[in-house]
């Protein structure tokens, strides 16, 4: 077989493939024994009709077609292979010869990976958050497990206050019109914690239980339900009660509860370490983020269409799943959102495109300085996953390898690599408070 590509334009080109004469003759063959056993020919039992009679019946033109559907795939995927080419879509067949005896000739225009012109990467300047654990946000920490804590104790007397959980009926009205969505009786409501409209719950503060109140508010103008958008409604409540959080002692007692320490000194210094764990995740996360998006700021790349089309359909499947964990899918969600598909997609593309460019930019980056996956790289990465799979990394490894996706799973580590010597290969400077 023989292949050749010629570029036409920045990220298309034609590849030429011809296929020598035994092959194609191997494949008539094998069309001829898969067609032959549909066929009904007079004086013979089906499927045992003699070759030349065949031929001469239906003419050897009858099998071209099978054996072309034989041979394409094969063939164009060998000759990508040869040449290597990287496509990133179906390619545009072009049959320019076939016939018995001779050689199967065919053109394909293919749209491939874009070439990516690097700029700077080497040394980018980045701001290091700091990971010191402040006394402040060690007793915020405090605070939010002493409310999870916390007894709820329903207030007879008084009034609400931020903090508190208001349990209300309502119903809302627009212009004097009830609206779809604008009643609900016994409803829970924590006073500040931002899950109304805004104005809803700061207007609940000082309210008494039994109380009744018009409230006044305004649907925001990216409200998910389109025909609220911008909106102004009346919202007739009345307090059915008013429940307080009653907060623990921040004693050793409750350090017993809450964990496996005997005392709050230890309970607190256990906390403190998590702290500073999750705060070095998270300036490992950001110093990753800011090195990628840096070096592809400064990189330039020709990003043909159908990769951000393909990236958005990922990215749309992935939150279909994200919804069904929900409980809910697309179809619900927009009908309750307004959108369509062809707004969601729209709405993802800026990031689709901006994944794609970091992508292409990071497999340029690692092929630039030699970045190279060895076993012991796929072992310590095997190695990790166990801890979150709950598998060995022998099982793993099958697993991968039989699904075939040990060449993804390296290209994949790859980058990760590559990631990893763009921060260390980067200039950071501390976050000043």
């Amino acid at each position: 077989m023989k292949a050749t590509w010629e570029k036409i334009e920045k990220n298309t080109g034609v590849l030429e493939v011809e296929v020598d004469a035994e092959q194609v003759n191997a494949a008539l063959d094998r069309a001829f024994r898969k067609v032959v056993r549909r066929v009904n020919v007079p004086g013979f039992r089906k499927g045992k009709v003699p070759r030349p009679i065949f031929e001469a019946r239906f003419g050897v033109e009858s099998l071209y077609q099978d054996a072309i559907n034989d041979l394409l795939p094969d063939a164009y995927e060998q000759a990508v292979k040869e040449t290597g080419i990287e496509p990133v879509d179906q390619p545009d067949i072009d049959i320019e010869r076939f016939a018995k005896n001779e050689p199967f000739v065919f053109k394909a225009k293919v749209t491939v990976k874009p070439e990516v012109t690097l700029g700077e990467y080497k040394g980018l300047e980045v701001t290091e958050k700091s990971t010191e654990v402040t006394e402040e946000e060690l007793g915020q920490e405090l605070r939010r497990l002493q409310e999870r804590h916390a007894e709820l104790v329903v207030l007879e007397e008084g009034t609400a206050e931020k903090g508190d959980i208001v349990v209300i009926d309502y119903e809302g009205t627009i212009d004097g019109e009830p609206f779809e969505g604008g009643k609900a009786e016994k409803q829970s409501l924590e006073l500040g914690s931002g899950t109304f409209i805004p104005g809803f719950e700061d207007q609940l503060v000082g309210m008494a239980k039994g109380e009744e109140k018009d409230i006044h508010v305004t649907f925001p103008e990216d409200y998910h339900a389109e025909h609220l958008r911008g909106k102004p409604a009346v919202f007739k409540v009345t307090v059915r009660d008013i429940k307080r959080k009653n907060l623990p002692e921040l004693d050793d007692e409750f350090a017993k509860d809450v964990s496996e320490f005997e005392t709050l000194e230890e309970f607190k210094e256990d906390l403190k370490k998590r702290l500073k764990e999750q705060k070095e995740r998270e300036r490992d996360l950001k110093l990753e983020a800011d090195v990628i998006e840096k070096a592809a700021a400064n990189a330039e790349v020709d990003i043909p269409p159908v990769m951000i089309e393909t990236e958005i359909d990922r990215m749309v499947r992935d939150f279909e799943n994200r919804l069904r964990m929900s409980g809910m899918n697309l179809e619900l969600y927009y009908r309750f959102s307004g959108q369509d598909e062809a707004a969601l997609r729209e709405q993802m593309r800026e990031e689709a495109a901006k994944r794609v460019k970091s992508s292409l930019v990071l497999e340029a980056i690692a092929k630039a300085e030699n970045v190279q996956v060895d076993e012991e790289d796929v072992n310590r990465e095997l190695e990790r996953m166990t801890e979150t799979y709950r598998q060995s990394v022998e099982e793993l490894r099958a697993i991968i390898e039989r699904n075939g996706n040990m060449d993804d799973f390296k290209a994949d580590l790859r980058i990760k690599k590559t990631v990893k010597w763009l921060v260390e290969n980067s200039k950071r400077t501390p976050e000043v408070a």
